[in-house]
């Protein structure tokens, strides 16, 4: 770990992290491999399980690269309409679930997916959850320990379970996975007692005991446009706490986690993320963390309660409507019912009318929800009007530099340079670079897809002034 940060003892939240010297905004602070990694299951045909990269598609001159499928599919990253094709990726002959980009991707991964590649057959159809098979992997990578790991901050005998602090109903659940690991480990490993007591610390012997400290330490891994993608442990960074406001932000390349300054840094100044999406009234916020987390929130945010007032505004009878309909509408999401979706939307969102404004964060939701769906169905112009009215209520929430403001205008500005809005295009690309290169950085892919379309956008502007002429 970089020397400018070190461990300390953080007044009412236990252990945490803390900057030896100054940090400039935008300044890349840490970056690191995972201990153990995976892709989510409900991806795992779509996302290659060494680099974690989707695959790409051949697409006409002007392309649109936006949210994809809930599925992890393409539907909808389109060119010009049709003659669309896919690439494939390359499934493992043995297991049938481990997919990989080519012959490279899967010959690097093969020691690292040999072990699990026994355990995945032996309970095919069936596919353990996310955390039984990063719990698996990662017992895999401590029976095989690579160099550098004497550097961690933080170990993962010092990863806190909770289990004390978890009410029966969960602790019933994680008991559920305990055994369902166990399962999963008894081809490749018969004797998992006694391979765990020689490989892994004492506290984390126990199957109930590591699968606690996974599910309460481990980092949701994201694509650059924040879909979520596969699930990693990263040892240090589980030092940082929590802030609904924080200093930092966290983004991947790949696997690799980059944990970049949103604010000056003082030295001894705590760094903090946040561990959920923070655009959410105080109590949800604080609700969820303590279901997932086991800790109540004192930040400055949860004490004023900023921006809760503004995001229940408008007339209650009517948000409470949209904010029933919203479990519904998520159903209708996770099953890319892209059709209904969208038409629930609409008319939920015509019937809020102006009795509802923009900044309630229900309609926020539902707007969100449209875009989506309108990007799926190819609904090129519906989906901008709806893109085109988050981006004020972004600018509300999101006030310092933030990768879901960034992404959010980079999503706007590729539907307006589709639809051949030119200068609108390059106005919101800019906005978006201002954010971008701050919370990514300059080197990051993301970063260089947005020059590009910028630069794209100054080339057609540049031609049709010269036809004009």
């Amino acid at each position: 770990m970089a020397p400018r940060l070190k461990r300390f003892v953080s007044p009412g939240k236990g252990n945490g992290l803390r900057a030896t010297a100054g940090m400039k905004r935008g300044e890349l602070v840490y970056s690191a491999e995972p201990l153990a990694c995976c892709v989510s299951s409900r991806l795992a045909p779509h996302v290659c399980h060494r680099c974690f990269t989707r695959p790409s598609m051949d697409l006409p001159s002007r392309r649109l690269s936006l949210h994809t499928t809930s599925d992890g599919g393409t539907e909808g990253r389109a060119g010009k309409r049709r003659g669309r094709k896919r690439e494939t990726l390359l499934r493992c002959s043995q297991c049938k679930t481990a997919r990989y980009c080519n012959a490279t991707c899967q010959k690097q991964a093969w020691p690292g997916h040999k072990r699990e590649c026994k355990c995945l057959r032996s309970l095919l159809p069936r596919i353990p959850t996310d955390s039984v098979r990063l719990a698996a992997r990662l017992i895999f990578a401590l029976l095989s320990p690579s160099k550098g790991r004497s550097e961690e901050l933080y170990t993962l005998g010092e990863h806190e379970s909770h289990l004390n602090s978890m009410s029966e109903q969960k602790k019933q659940g994680l008991c559920q996975l305990a055994s369902m690991l166990e399962l999963y480990l008894q081809q490749e490993m018969p004797d998992l007692a006694q391979d765990m007591t020689s490989a892994l610390p004492s506290s984390c012997q126990e199957p109930l005991s590591l699968i606690a400290k996974v599910t309460c330490n481990c980092f949701t891994i994201s694509d650059a446009e924040l879909q979520e993608i596969g699930v990693g442990l990263y040892p240090s960074l589980s030092l940082l706490n929590h802030d609904c406001r924080p200093n930092c932000v966290m983004v991947f390349e790949g696997t690799k986690l980059q944990l970049r300054a949103v604010c000056d840094i003082n030295p001894e100044e705590e760094l903090t993320i946040s561990y959920i999406e923070t655009l959410s009234l105080t109590e949800d916020r604080q609700r969820q963390l303590e279901d997932q987390y086991h800790f109540t929130c004192h930040c400055q945010r949860c004490k004023s309660q900023d921006k809760d007032g503004l995001m229940q505004s408008g007339e209650e009878a009517t948000w409470r409507l949209l904010k029933e309909a919203l479990p519904r509408l998520e159903g209708q999401k996770a099953e890319s019912d892209w059709q209904t979706l969208l038409q629930s939307c609409s008319h939920l969102l015509s019937t809020a009318g102006g009795d509802v404004p923009d900044e309630n964060v229900y309609k926020l939701r539902m707007t969100d929800m449209a875009l989506d769906a309108s990007i799926h169905l190819g609904h090129w112009e519906e989906a901008l009007k709806y893109g085109e009215k988050t981006l004020p209520v972004y600018r509300q929430y999101y006030p310092d530099p933030h990768p879901v403001h960034g992404v959010q205008l980079m999503r706007v500005g590729k539907l307006q340079h589709y639809l051949e809005h030119i200068e609108d295009a390059l106005d919101t690309f800019k906005q978006a670079y201002q954010i971008i290169k701050l919370t990514h950085g300059d080197d990051h892919p993301l970063t260089t897809d947005l020059l590009m379309k910028m630069e794209e956008c100054r080339t057609e502007m540049d031609q049709q002034s010269s036809s004009s002429h």
